[in-house]
């Protein structure tokens, strides 16, 4: 769609506040489009007030509207870890869930007040494009959709930063564009760095000033020990005191970040074949993941082990190409639950520096593991003279392969 096909129809401009937004809607104003602004609640760390985003946007005409989905950015979080979800590099993958949660909930609300296309502000180079739009194509078919950044007159007019403030300005709302090292998209999962200075990949990720975090040479000389108990795969409690997932995520994101948990550095392979340069943040995720993940090694045997790595990958694939409510995404999701049955315990974990490690299993029912089989030393468990017939039918397929010259050992010098 182009600027001219949206005239005449209602808009619902998904927005944050910021230069982009503000000049968007300006410009959609000043083509004589009928819209309203939205924004998602998200919990983001870097706004102190969503009042705030309101009044920014106001200050262009537009009636703005803040749709609060905290509590389901929470669930989508919890969803993430269960199912130990992270993309590319080991990352947690905080923007490509929060736009599942975001579109998700922003549909009802533009139905809700007749808008009839979808307005995102999603460049042609990333990969919220895709996001935006085909959650929009699933969830709701009738919806249009219009991407500003793809519009070759909008492009156009305004190459750069510098032309959208001057547009700005010329209407009577305060603009600048101050001199920025990188860009950040951040919510309750974490943030996301990217762009400018990050471009260059001899660039330090040092340079990044962390919101939720801190970095290892800032956190404290002490050891912090936290106490996570899971139920089904659910933390249900820090340190003993048990909370609604909102509340209990934003204690796991002030505990882990004070002690530098969660920073990471990718070079990410995007959904349009490019390669991105990020450095997230995402300390609540990663500490509830790392205690999850010690949980499940109590639980879980080796075939169930091996299978949760793989539906890890594909519903991080799945969030990351936007395919979130897809079959698939929901069939490995459904997979997760069963491992997550018997993941109940509590673990407590050290932090320190950017660290984690395990300092307790504690209550953990379903645990499978047994010292007396596992002992190196003499005990009631598992006789270790049984263990000759099972070597002994192993041998079989060696001598077998050996035999039949199929063995070889040029990969490994002597």
């Amino acid at each position: 769609m182009l600027l001219r096909d949206v005239i005449g129809k209602k808009l619902g401009v998904c927005v944050s506040g910021g230069l982009d937004s503000r000049t968007v809607t300006r410009r959609l104003l000043d083509a004589g489009c009928e819209l309203l602004c939205f924004t998602a609640d998200l919990g983001q760390p870097d706004e102190t007030d969503m009042d705030n985003v309101r009044l920014r946007m106001e200050a262009t005409g537009a009636k703005s509207i803040v749709v609060d989905l905290r509590e389901q950015m929470a669930e989508a979080c919890f969803a993430m870890i269960k199912a130990q979800a992270t993309y590319d590099g080991g990352y947690w993958n905080t923007t490509g869930i929060a736009r599942a949660v975001t579109v998700k909930g922003l549909l009802p609300a533009l139905r809700e007040h007749g808008c009839n296309v979808l307005v995102h502000g999603a460049t042609g180079r990333g990969n919220d494009q895709i996001r935006f739009e085909r959650y929009t194509n699933a969830l709701d078919p009738q919806m249009a959709v219009y991407a500003p950044w793809r519009d070759p007159g909008l492009l156009q007019q305004f190459p750069g930063r510098k032309q959208m403030a001057a547009y700005l300005q010329t209407v009577g709302i305060e603009a600048s564009v101050a001199k920025k090292r990188y860009s950040t998209d951040a919510n309750l999962a974490g943030l996301s760095h990217e762009a400018e200075d990050l471009e260059d990949i001899e660039t330090s990720c040092l340079i990044v000033d962390p919101v939720m975090c801190a970095w290892p040479q800032h956190a404290p000389d002490a050891i912090q020990d936290v106490t996570l108990s899971f139920e089904h795969g659910v933390c249900v409690a820090i340190d003993g005191e048990r909370l609604r997932p909102l509340s209990l995520m934003q204690r796991a994101n002030a505990v882990g970040g004070r002690n530098g948990i969660g920073l990471a550095n990718a070079l990410e392979n995007r959904i349009i074949g490019t390669k991105s340069r990020g450095v997230y943040e995402a300390p609540g995720m990663e500490l509830l993941g790392r205690g999850l993940a010690t949980i499940y090694q109590a639980v879980l045997d080796r075939r169930a082990t091996a299978w949760l790595r793989e539906a890890a990958n594909t519903i991080a694939q799945m969030v990351y190409d936007g395919r979130v409510f897809d079959p698939t995404a929901r069939a490995a999701m459904a997979g997760i639950d069963v491992l997550a049955e018997h993941a109940t315990g509590d673990v407590t974990l050290g932090l320190y520096k950017g660290n984690t490690f395990v300092q307790r299993i504690a209550t953990c029912p379903s645990s499978l593991y047994n010292p007396a089989d596992a002992s190196m030393e003499a005990s009631d468990g598992l006789d270790p003279r049984s263990s000759q017939g099972f070597v002994e039918v192993l041998r079989v397929e060696a001598v077998a392969l050996a035999k039949a010259g199929q063995v070889r050992s040029t990969h490994i010098r002597s």
